[in-house]
């Protein structure tokens, strides 16, 4: 029989959707809530789509066996009827159209306190929590600067990347979001500018339902964005804005890596950190571009020769298929004999498939990070004090780097673009990852940025406020 203080203490439903970006802090979130004594059920829709997210769900659960797992099994989608062929963006709508599966089983776990769920669930979720009288909060994650951007976009039913004649607007014009610096058209998410796309419907139908929300969480924190936050909390087309993180990593995370090495000059049975533990202090570039989009192979390449030739050890991730479970090709065969000797000789090391991204962050040898600017990763930076060279490839990664630039921690070439529309030469890499690790403006702001981030993940004091009002 429970005992009178777990009856008391708050239930709170997380509803993720697809892709490792968005589940990975929702477990975070997950891992504090039960820090903070409450009740977590965790609602995961099935069949996931990645091998990586398929691990991260199970491992969880076996790190917090006290948190009731729950599947969303989601009904049969025909693709074609979707206006996209990006597995991610279909698994989105596909989840969106099994929404009505969601009240059974939310009725099924009550009494819930709170649900909270991903932003990109926010129009079909509204009218169940509704019927079920119950808070639900969004989690947002990408940037408060994101979020401002959205929000300001997409309000009242409106898309403000087509003009008044109906044109999409040019990559030079000025998008101005109230409280905040313009924004160009070319730093936002490229499928905005493709009205019909899935993800730009969704915003279009989400962003105006926000404020129906009982609140929105950021993984992020006042020292980070802090004009952006203010920006938010004024405005009257949103609910309150709350900003929980840093959402640190957890341990089980490790637990999850695996690694083929394709350096010839390393030993089969070495670690990662084993490697790192050989090299100086911040002497490595850590190079991962996430867990989302391939490059293409000849960018591929030209990253090898910039690694290669920038004068720093590196520890390199590479990506070659968008569905880890396809991801079988030979990287050997991708960049050829001499650049695989041309690596061998630099003294750095390559890694395929999926690593612990934040234990290695947080080694001593590390001092900067190549990275595509996700939104997890920028917070694991800047966790562990890290500055970081951000090369965006799609989404909300151009304002990430914005948003890391402004905080003095990170660099953005706007030259390079898109990773998935230009081809960056192999120089250029090299001399801006030499720019980055020769900077000490950015290794001092990073390790200042850093003690902040320590200081708000232990005080945690917004998540506590928001633990006490649904208890």
């Amino acid at each position: 029989m429970a005992d009178s203080g777990s009856l008391s203490r708050p239930h709170i439903a997380l509803f993720p959707n697809a892709g490792v970006g968005h589940l990975t802090p929702f477990l975070r979130l997950a891992a504090l809530l039960i820090d903070q004594r409450c009740h977590v059920t965790l609602i995961t829709v099935h069949p996931s789509i990645s091998n990586a997210e398929s691990r991260l769900v199970d491992h969880f659960l076996s790190a917090y066996p006290q948190v009731n797992g729950k599947r969303l099994h989601l009904l049969p989608f025909d693709p074609s009827t979707a206006n996209s062929t990006d597995p991610f963006f279909l698994r989105w709508e596909a989840t969106r159209r099994s929404i009505s599966l969601l009240h059974p089983l939310l009725s099924s776990i009550s009494p819930i306190s709170a649900i909270v769920y991903d932003v990109t669930l926010t129009s079909p979720i509204i009218p169940i929590l509704t019927q079920l009288s119950l808070p639900g909060y969004v989690l947002f994650t990408a940037s408060a600067r994101m979020l401002a951007f959205v929000a300001s976009i997409f309000s009242n039913n409106e898309n403000k990347l087509i003009s008044s004649s109906g044109q999409v607007l040019k990559p030079t014009d000025l998008l101005e979001i109230p409280g905040l610096p313009p924004v160009t058209v070319s730093m936002i998410p490229q499928v905005l500018l493709n009205p019909k796309h899935i993800f730009t419907e969704i915003f279009r139908q989400d962003c105006p339902n926000l404020v129906k929300s009982s609140g929105i969480l950021l993984n992020t924190l006042e020292k980070l964005e802090p004009e952006t936050l203010h920006a938010l909390n004024v405005s009257t087309t949103l609910p309150p804005v709350h900003a929980v993180g840093p959402l640190l990593p957890l341990g089980f995370e490790k637990s999850c890596q695996t690694r083929t090495f394709y350096n010839n000059n390393i030993d089969d049975d070495v670690t990662i950190i084993s490697w790192l533990n050989d090299q100086g202090p911040e002497s490595v570039v850590f190079v991962c571009f996430g867990s989302r989009t391939p490059m293409s192979r000849d960018q591929i390449r030209e990253i090898a020769v910039g690694l290669a030739s920038c004068g720093h050890k590196f520890l390199w991730v590479v990506k070659l298929k968008t569905i880890d479970r396809e991801d079988d090709d030979d990287l050997d065969e991708v960049l050829g004999i001499e650049l695989v000797k041309r690596i061998k000789e630099s003294g750095g090391l390559v890694v395929k498939n999926w690593v612990h991204q934040n234990e290695l962050l947080a080694h001593d040898s590390v001092g900067g990070f190549l990275s595509h600017g996700g939104w997890n990763s920028m917070i694991e930076a800047v966790v562990n004090g890290v500055r970081i060279l951000v090369w965006p490839q799609l989404g909300d990664q151009a304002i990430s780097g914005q948003v890391l630039e402004t905080a003095g921690i990170g660099l953005w070439d706007r030259s390079w673009g898109w990773g998935m529309q230009n081809l960056v030469r192999g120089q250029e890499i090299a001399h801006k990852v030499k720019e980055m690790m020769d900077s000490e403006l950015l290794r001092q702001a990073a390790k200042l940025l850093k003690e902040e981030a320590k200081k708000a993940a232990m005080e945690s004091r917004t998540l506590k406020e928001l633990v006490k009002r649904w208890s």
